[in-house]
């Protein structure tokens, strides 16, 4: 029976397993990219979270994953949504137990979201306070990086919109000139102010701007407007907990709404009113004027960008991948395309292209911290274990004190079978925070793959210490105690898990597998019912049903519950030669012949099977079937422990 563990990792406070859809989005050109307002997005969050897991709890992990790809798009470092998305990615659908090993995610999900936010927050402060030379958190670099690579591109495209107005001016008349040139001059100044917090400087300034538009100008005055509608929303968006922040983004949409009426061909304010309505949640209309402004400006790499973002957040993912194409074709060089474009290709299921352009991204920016991972949780997916440990690797070079990147590349190397590493990988995660319930979770499991169960008991015991109420973590410390040998403490483990969740099949099997050895068939009995309550087509559950009825001889359910293992996994040749043992205890001889002959077709050289099939034949007559099946098994095997028996009946046939 097997009793390997999911390995299970901790992100900060939160389960980080190993694949996920992370869409990130570059801040805005202060560093906040102030798409999530406070109250509207906590409950939109809150609500959308819960749906997910509901979903996901009844097995429709598509639809919850889409909805948990839109909260990624808001915030690609939201640890609650990348919790549960990378815990329902991580499930090997593949096995047979995707119900099971949900549960298993789901029950560390929430055990430990809450449990772990401060110790973990308390732990990587005091890591940066005691070594200057490390580099801060993944996600405090990666948003720095990405408000850096937002701020070039947003540069570049506003110099191209002052050429071009320059243009427009150089062919006005001597006396308009003058007048375009004091409005441009008084904007100018004004966006200098709010550059330097003064919004009431700036107010001042662009008032009087306005007063001096000149007449019969409506394309002049509403570029200008979108100037300071622009800055507005800039400086708003930088301040957005404040009252004069929230002035400033008042006072965008209103003059971007004039500008509009100015003169509706005008890109900018359409792009203005569309990041307000991102900031906001109200996404239908962000794609409205976000789709406005690239129609409009169809040069202008960040209004694709950001049309593709809030495409992405309707899961509206063919068109979001084409805005992102189309922003990476115009601006081949801005990595956070690249990387969103990854995250697009990813929900359509193209993991290949998706690969593809996430390392587009790594190799703009080769310190890009977050595509490295996600080109990890990609070849992890793929079952390239150790071209994810190289990319989790180059993740961790560059940011060496991000927690859970580290975590990914301990559970990448477990994959890897690289087990050594993974211990020293999760030794150095248990460096920032040892107290963290998850990693040291881990770091049982990985013991008992080194077979080094003393200290599995001790990792296990410091999770279960930290949270008793895991029955993941209590049933760990049991699987640790039953490789020492103790058993009884490992049934108290395996009972105190099962009692902690009724739905936890795995103790229930360990505590039914010991008693069937032990001789306590009636205890074996009710846990296994237990599990095969919750899942009823679960190998090891019917496999030992199977046994531990043969035991009692109550061949009928013996056979119902071997039958089903076979359902599970008809290569079997150990269960399909129970099987043939039940139909043999049960009377059904020729069931029984069949079975055999099954699983000699399966395993040709397994001499139980063989003997026994031998015996079988005798029984319903059929001699020369009988003696080339034990003249075989004794040619074959001269040292078969029952050779002298079936000499004994081939000199009788």
């Amino acid at each position: 029976m097997s009793k390997k563990q999911i390995l299970l990792i901790s992100g900060g406070a939160l389960l980080l397993l190993i694949i996920a859809l992370i869409i990130f989005l570059p801040r805005g050109k202060g560093g906040e990219d102030g798409i999530n307002s406070a109250a509207g997005a906590d409950a939109r969050k809150a609500n959308t979270i819960k749906l997910a897991t509901t979903y996901a709890q009844n097995g429709d992990f598509d639809r919850a994953l889409n909805l948990l790809d839109g909260l990624l798009i808001d915030d690609p470092d939201d640890e609650e949504a990348n919790a549960l998305h990378r815990a329902i990615l991580s499930i090997d659908r593949s096995s047979g137990n995707t119900t099971e090993a949900l549960l298993e995610a789901q029950r560390i999900f929430l055990e430990e979201q809450r449990r772990q936010n401060a110790a973990m927050a308390s732990s990587l402060q005091r890591s940066n306070n005691n070594s200057s030379s490390t580099s801060s958190t993944s996600s405090t670099s990666s948003a720095e990086s990405e408000a850096a690579a937002q701020r070039r591109a947003a540069a570049e495209a506003e110099e191209a919109r002052r050429r071009a107005q320059e243009e427009e001016l150089a062919k006005a008349s001597r006396e308009l000139q003058e007048v375009m040139r004091r409005v441009n001059n008084l904007v100018a100044d004004g966006r200098a102010r709010l550059s330097s917090g003064d919004l009431a400087g700036a107010n001042q300034l662009f008032s009087e701007a306005r007063r001096a538009m000149p007449q019969g100008e409506p394309r002049f005055e509403s570029q200008k407007l979108a100037d300071i509608a622009e800055a507005y929303y800039e400086y708003g968006s930088n301040n957005s907990n404040t009252s004069t922040g929230r002035e400033a983004i008042n006072s965008a949409t209103q003059i971007a709404n004039e500008a509009v009426a100015k003169d509706a061909s005008q890109a900018l304010p359409h792009y203005v009113l569309g990041r307000i309505a991102q900031d906001s949640n109200q996404n239908d209309r962000a794609i409205t004027e976000l789709r406005e402004a690239a129609r409009l400006d169809q040069n202008n790499a960040m209004y694709a960008h950001n049309l593709g973002r809030s495409l992405f957040i309707s899961r509206r993912y063919s068109e979001a991948r084409d805005a992102f194409q189309n922003a990476t074709r115009l601006n081949p060089n801005f990595e956070p395309s690249w990387y969103n474009l990854g995250g697009s290709l990813r929900a359509l299921g193209r993991q290949d292209d998706a690969l593809a352009a996430y390392r587009q991204a790594v190799t703009i920016k080769a310190d890009y911290v977050a595509a490295h991972r996600e080109i990890g949780r990609i070849l992890l997916a793929k079952g390239d274990a150790r071209g994810a440990v190289a990319s989790f690797s180059s993740a961790v070079r560059y940011s060496p004190n991000d927690f859970s990147t580290i975590c990914e590349l301990a559970a990448a190397q477990s994959q890897a079978g690289s087990y050594s590493d993974a211990e020293a990988t999760f030794a150095r995660a248990l460096q920032i925070n040892s107290s963290d319930p998850q990693t040291n979770y881990n770091m049982a499991v990985v013991k008992l793959e080194l077979k080094k169960n003393t200290e599995a008991i001790t990792f296990a015991r410091t999770a279960v210490d930290a949270n008793p109420t895991s029955a993941v973590y209590v049933y760990t410390l049991g699987l640790a105690c039953e490789a020492l040998g103790s058993s009884e403490q490992a049934i108290t483990a395996y009972r105190s898990a099962a009692s902690l969740d009724p739905r936890y099949v795995r103790p229930r099997i360990n505590l039914g597998s010991i008693y069937l050895t032990t001789g306590n068939y009636s205890e074996a009995i009710r846990y296994l019912n237990e599990a095969y309550a919750v899942e009823p087509a679960n190998f090891e559950v019917n496999n030992n049903l199977g046994a531990v009825y043969a035991k009692q001889e109550n061949w009928s359910s013996s056979i119902v519950h071997y039958e089903r293992a076979l359902n599970a996994r008809q290569n079997d040749s150990v269960v399909r030669l129970n099987l043939a043992r039940a139909y043999t205890g049960a009377g059904d001889l020729e069931r029984a012949q069949s079975s055999y002959q099954a699983v000699l077709r399966i395993a040709p050289d397994n001499w139980d099977a063989m003997y026994e099939l031998g015996m079988t034949c005798v029984t319903l007559g059929q001699n020369a079937d009988a003696k080339r099946y034990l003249q075989d098994l004794v040619t074959r095997n001269p040292n078969y422990s029952g050779k002298a028996e079936a000499e004994r009946i081939l000199r009788s046939l």
